[in-house]
C-alpha cells in the first residue's frame, strides 16, 4: 500500500475540525485525522507493506522548465533562482507536517521522499519495482495513469474520509473516461488540469478528446491525424491540435510520472509494534495525540 501522504493529510485537514488540539492550543485536526486515515487503511485492508510517499520537491524545476505554469498557482512567494518555491500551504497545517512525519518516523513507517521528485514520482517508481499487488491512495486522478489490471495495481480514492473508497481499477477508468491506465496520460494532457496549471490543448475538453482518443488510439495517433489529410477531424480540432504542438511535445513528461526515482534504502514492512516507543510517548504527550495512536497502533497490531 502506497500512501500519497500529502493529499491523504490535506483531506484530514479540511475534513476534521481545527477545534482538535494539542494541550498547548496547537491545532493538530490533520495529524490526528491522518493517522485515523492510515488505521483505518490498515484494519480494512491488511497491507504487508506500507510507504507514506512524500513530496520533497512539490514543483520540480524539470517539470517548470517544460511548462511554466506548472503549479505556478499555488506559489506562496517568489524565491531566490536555485530555491525550491513554496507552497501556498493554511497558516494551520504547515506547522502539522513535521508533527506528521515526527509520529509516522516513531512508529515505524517507512517514509519516503526523493527530491527533485513529488510523492507520485515516488510512487510511480515503487509501483514499478513491485513484485505483487499495489493499492495506491490518493485523492489525485493523476496517479490513475498507473492503474494495470495486469499487475493488480489499483487506486484508492477517498470519496467520503478513508472509510468509502472508490476502487478504481480499469473497468471503472473506461466506465468513467473511456481509457485505461496507459491511456490517462493522453486524456489529462489533452484536457489539461487547472489544479496544476496544465493548460490542455484550447477548445479540447475531457468529451473531445475521448472522442479524439477513441478513434486515433493514443496521442501520438491523433497527432499523425493532424498531418493527415484524410482523417476525419474537424477544421477547428486540426487547427487547435497543429498550434498546441510545442506543448504536446513536453506535456507527457510533465504529466507522466517518473518511474526512475533513486530511491534510498529503506523497509517497507507493515510494523506491528511502535519503532521507538519511549518518544512515541512523548508527542502522544505534547501533541494530545494519545488516542489516535492507540487506535494506529490497534490496527497494526491486530
Amino acid at each position: 500500500m502506497l500512501l500519497d501522504t500529502a493529499s491523504l493529510y490535506y483531506r484530514a485537514y479540511f475534513g476534521v475540525p481545527d477545534s482538535v488540539r494539542a494541550p498547548d492550543g496547537t491545532p493538530v485536526n490533520a495529524v490526528r485525522g491522518l493517522l485515523d486515515f492510515i488505521g483505518r487503511l490498515v484494519q480494512d485492508h491488511h497491507p504487508d507493506d506500507l510507504v507514506a510517499c512524500m513530496d520533497a520537491d512539490w514543483r520540480p524545476a524539470w517539470r517548470v522548465e517544460l511548462i511554466p505554469t506548472y503549479k505556478a498557482h499555488r506559489v506562496a512567494a517568489e524565491t531566490p533562482v536555485g530555491q525550491a518555491d513554496e507552497e501556498e500551504t493554511p497558516d494551520t497545517l504547515a506547522p502539522q507536517v513535521p508533527v506528521i512525519e515526527a509520529v509516522l518516523d516513531a512508529v515505524g513507517i517507512a517514509r519516503v521522499g526523493v527530491a527533485p521528485y513529488e510523492a507520485d514520482d515516488v510512487i510511480g517508481t515503487l509501483t514499478g519495482l513491485a513484485r505483487g499487488p499495489v493499492d495506491i491512495v490518493t485523492g489525485d486522478r493523476d496517479l490513475y495513469q498507473l492503474v494495470d489490471d495486469e499487475r493488480r495495481v489499483r487506486v484508492l480514492y477517498p470519496l467520503k474520509g478513508v472509510g468509502t473508497l472508490q476502487v478504481t481499477d480499469e473497468a471503472v477508468l473506461r466506465e468513467k473516461y473511456g481509457v485505461d491506465g496507459r491511456g490517462y496520460v493522453d486524456l489529462a494532457l489533452l484536457r489539461g488540469d487547472p489544479s496544476d496549471g496544465l493548460p490542455g490543448v484550447p477548445g479540447i475538453g475531457e468529451k473531445t478528446a475521448k472522442k479524439l482518443l477513441d478513434a486515433y488510439g493514443d496521442l501520438a495517433g491523433i497527432m499523425a491525424a493532424v498531418d493527415d489529410p484524410a482523417a476525419k477531424l474537424t477544421p477547428s480540432q486540426r487547427k487547435r491540435l497543429d498550434e498546441a504542438r510545442d506543448y504536446v511535445a513536453v506535456a507527457p513528461k510533465v504529466v507522466r510520472v517518473a518511474g526512475d526515482v533513486p530511491l534510498p534504502a529503506f523497509d517497507p514492512t507493515l510494523p506491528r509494534e511502535a519503532r521507538d516507543p519511549a518518544v512515541l510517548a512523548e508527542l502522544a504527550e505534547r501533541w494530545g495525540l494519545r488516542g489516535a495512536l492507540q487506535r494506529l497502533l490497534s490496527a497494526l497490531h491486530s
